[in-house]
C-alpha cells in the first residue's frame, strides 16, 4: 500500500513494490485522495510487470540442478524413503555426467544415451533401466508442474532400455525359515510369524501398532506408501488362527505395555537407553546373526514375504488370493512378483495355505 512521506517539508504518496530482490519506488504529487489511487493503481500494474518479467525470465532458465532440486523436494513428501533414495542417486550420477548449470533445454537424447549406456556398462542394464524409469519419469512431472519447462521429447524415455540379465531373488526353503525360528526368542519368535503369515514388508510390520490389530474381527492393518499415488494407504488382512493366538499371547506377556508399537527394542545390547522401548527401523544385522546361529544360508525379512508367496504358488493356489495376500493392485504386479522369484505362472486351486506352518513359542 502506498505511504505518506514528507519530502522538503511537502507531504507527498509514495508508492513502493517489491517482488523477491527487485524493488521499485515512485513519489506523487501531493497528499491529495487523487494521488493515493493512482499510488495504488501503479503499484498493481508495476507489480503484475515485476512478476511477469520475473516469470519469464524463469521460463528461459531452468538448469539442471534446479530441475533436480524441484523434482526431489517433491519426491522426498510424496515416496516411501527408499523410492526417494533411488531416484536421489539417479540424479545424482546424472549431474555428474553433465553439468548441474546447464540449462534443462540443452538436455537431448544423444547426452542421455550417453548418461546410460555409461551406467550399463559400470552397474549393469537393469541399473541403467532404473536410473531411466526415474529420470523418465522425473520429466514428465516437471512438464507437467514446472511452468515453462520444455513440453517436447523426453529424453529419457525416447532411449529403448538396456538388456537385463535378471536371477530370480532368492527365496529360502522353507525347512531353513523354522531352524531360524527356533533359535529366535520372545518377541522375535512372534515377529518371525508375523512376517511368514502375513507376508508383510520390513516397515509394515516395524510400524505395526496394537490399534492395527482387531482381535474381535481376527484382521490386521497394513499401511504402505508401495502404491503409484505415494499416499500411506492400508489394507485389512485376516489373522490365522495360529498369529491370532500368538499376539493375543504377546500383548500378555510383552514386558514393556505402555507403548503403542506392537514390536519395539527390548535388547540391551543391541540397543541404548534412548532406543529401548521404541520401534524397530532397521535392525541391522539381525537376520545374518540369526541365520548364522542356525547354521542356514542369510536371507533377510523381505525374503520371508518372497517364501510366503512360494508357498501358497506351490500350494496350487490362484493368482487372485497370492495377489491379496500381497496386497497388490493389479495383477500384473504379482504376475512379475512371482517371475522374479522364479516362480511359472500361478496354478489353480483351492487348498489351505499356512495352515499347520506353526511352532508352539
Amino acid at each position: 500500500m502506498p505511504s505518506l512521506i514528507i519530502k522538503r517539508g511537502k507531504k507527498r504518496w509514495r508508492g513502493y513494490v517489491q517482488v523477491k530482490l527487485a524493488i521499485h519506488q515512485k513519489l506523487f504529487p501531493d497528499d491529495s485522495k487523487k494521488a493515493q489511487k493512482e499510488a495504488i493503481i501503479w503499484e498493481n500494474e508495476m507489480r503484475q510487470k515485476l512478476e511477469a518479467e520475473i516469470s519469464q525470465t524463469h521460463i528461459t532458465s531452468w538448469r539442471m540442478i534446479d530441475f533436480a532440486n524441484e523434482y526431489l523436494s517433491y519426491s522426498k513428501e510424496r515416496f516411501a524413503k527408499k523410492t526417494f533414495e533411488e531416484k536421489r542417486s539417479a540424479f545424482a550420477k546424472l549431474l555428474k555426467s553433465v553439468t548441474p548449470e546447464m540449462s534443462v533445454s540443452d538436455l537431448n537424447p544423444s547426452l542421455t544415451l550417453t548418461h546410460l549406456r555409461k551406467q550399463d556398462k559400470g552397474r549393469s542394464g537393469n541399473a541403467a533401466n532404473k536410473d531411466r524409469k526415474n529420470l523418465g519419469a522425473a520429466w514428465r512431472w516437471a512438464q507437467k508442474y514446472l511452468q515453462g519447462f520444455p513440453l517436447d521429447i523426453n529424453p529419457f524415455l525416447v532411449i529403448e532400455k538396456f538388456p537385463e540379465q535378471r536371477l530370480p531373488r532368492y527365496v529360502p526353503p522353507e525347512e531353513d525359515f523354522w531352524p531360524v525360528y527356533e533359535v529366535a526368542n520372545g518377541q522375535d519368535k512372534v515377529m518371525l510369524l508375523s512376517f511368514l503369515h502375513l507376508a508383510a514388508r520390513r516397515n509394515e510390520i516395524f510400524s505395526l501398532t496394537w490399534d492395527d490389530i482387531d482381535f474381535g474381527n481376527r484382521r490386521i492393518r497394513l499401511w504402505t506408501k508401495k502404491r503409484e499415488s505415494g499416499n500411506q494407504e492400508y489394507d485389512w488382512l485376516p489373522m490365522t488362527s495360529e498369529l491370532f493366538n500368538t499376539l493375543m499371547r504377546w500383548q500378555e506377556e510383552r514386558p514393556i505395555k505402555d507403548v503403542r508399537n506392537v514390536f519395539v527394542c527390548l535388547d540391551a545390547i543391541a540397543c541404548n537407553d534412548e532406543l529401548n522401548g521404541q520401534p524397530f527401523k532397521y535392525r541391522q544385522h539381525f537376520m545374518k546373526r540369526i541365520c548364522m546361529k542356525a547354521g542356514v544360508k542369510h536371507f533377510g525379512f523381505h525374503a520371508i514375504r518372497h517364501l510366503t508367496a512360494s508357498i501358497l504358488y506351490r500350494e496350487g493356489h490362484p493368482v487372485s488370493l497370492i495377489q491379496a495376500v500381497l496386497r497388490h493392485k493389479n495383477p500384473n504386479t504379482t504376475s512379475r512378483y512371482l517371475r522374479s522369484i522364479g516362480l511359472e505362472q500361478v496354478r489353480s486351486g483351492l487348498e489351505e495355505g499356512l495352515k499347520g506352518r506353526y511352532k508352539n513359542i
